[in-house]
């Protein structure tokens, strides 16, 4: 059954997405995980501690996250089952924790303000969904950044929340997003957070990983049916670059798009201030365009059907077998 739900997951949100109306009324899982964090961060993160008791605090952080979520995912999931239409309403739910349509969304703005805008207005819009400083960035960082962004999203907002409600169903998928979102809040090398936030960081890596090489391949796959894209150099930027990226997942997916559409992604980038001397993924062109975002967009959206497409036939596959 947790196949047949991330199935009908994922074709909810491809469909529906999360509207915007009850995300102002009742706001999102993850916004609720990262109260929660930021609850556990202020709560047991002190400065007075020495790293070794960071570390312990912040093991006991990710701890207490992860079962709050899956406990309260669980339970939702149990409640429903009695229910009429129990089984519909959890795939609701479970919809909630991909993000598909947002992530397209977020990547087009981007799109159309490099066309329509200048580099001023994409400059701003791509601070939502990067990192990274960007005040700098020209036209063809800002491409590059939208595009990366949206290859290493693809994976961890799309591929690797499907995958542990695979496995585990709602509470699978809710221990998969509390992981993600406590990794993205504490888990960076600064010095309040390189101790605390080391358990959030080594377990989002260890969760991801098989979603990104998932990920990777149904680009590869994509790019196979995708004018103007060649899955050929996508496999050998694959093969060659992702294990040098600096992320142990990241690097999977950006390797796989950087190949498929001929460009040089990653690189030196610049992180609050310092200067990070990341491999460079693909060996094409540096100079990324508007017309790039476009072509990656597609490109997203067929590898985002192949993974529909086969959960649609394990599904179908496991009831036939049932």
């Amino acid at each position: 059954m947790t196949v047949t739900l991330a199935f009908l997951a994922v074709l909810i949100e491809a469909v529906l997405g999360y509207p915007d109306w009850l995300f102002r009324a009742i706001g999102h899982p993850v916004t609720w995980m990262g109260r929660l964090v930021h609850i556990l961060d202020r709560t047991l993160n002190r400065v007075s501690m020495n790293d070794r008791e960071r570390r312990a605090a912040g093991i006991m952080a990710i701890l207490v996250l992860v079962v709050i979520a899956a406990g309260a995912a669980l339970f939702l999931e149990y409640g429903l089952r009695r229910l009429p239409f129990g089984f519909a309403m959890t795939a609701i739910l479970a919809s909630s924790l991909i993000a598909q349509r947002s992530l397209f969304s977020h990547v087009q703005r981007v799109a159309q303000a490099l066309e329509h805008d200048g580099v001023a207005g994409a400059r701003q819009l791509v601070t939502h969904i990067v990192g990274r400083d960007t005040d700098a960035l020209d036209e063809a960082g800002v491409a590059r950044a939208a595009i990366e962004s949206l290859a290493e999203n693809f994976s961890d907002g799309v591929v690797a929340p499907v995958v542990w409600l695979t496995v585990g169903g709602l509470a699978g998928g809710a221990a998969y997003k509390a992981i993600n979102t406590a990794d993205s809040m504490i888990g960076h090398r600064t010095p309040r957070y390189a101790e605390f936030g080391w358990a959030a960081a080594r377990l989002d890596d260890l969760v991801n990983l098989p979603a990104s090489q998932a990920s990777a391949l149904l680009i590869v796959a994509a790019a196979a049916v995708s004018p103007g894209a060649s899955a050929r150099d996508a496999w050998s930027a694959l093969m060659r670059d992702a294990p040098r990226h600096r992320s142990p997942n990241a690097g999977y997916p950006e390797a796989a798009m950087a190949g498929a559409l001929g460009l040089a992604l990653a690189g030196p980038r610049a992180y609050g201030g310092v200067i990070v001397d990341d491999a460079i993924m693909g060996c094409g062109r540096r100079e990324a365009k508007a017309a790039d975002i476009r072509a990656a967009l597609r490109l997203y959206q067929r590898a985002d059907a192949m993974l529909i497409g086969l959960l649609a036939s394990l599904a179908l596959l496991l009831t036939v077998l049932g």
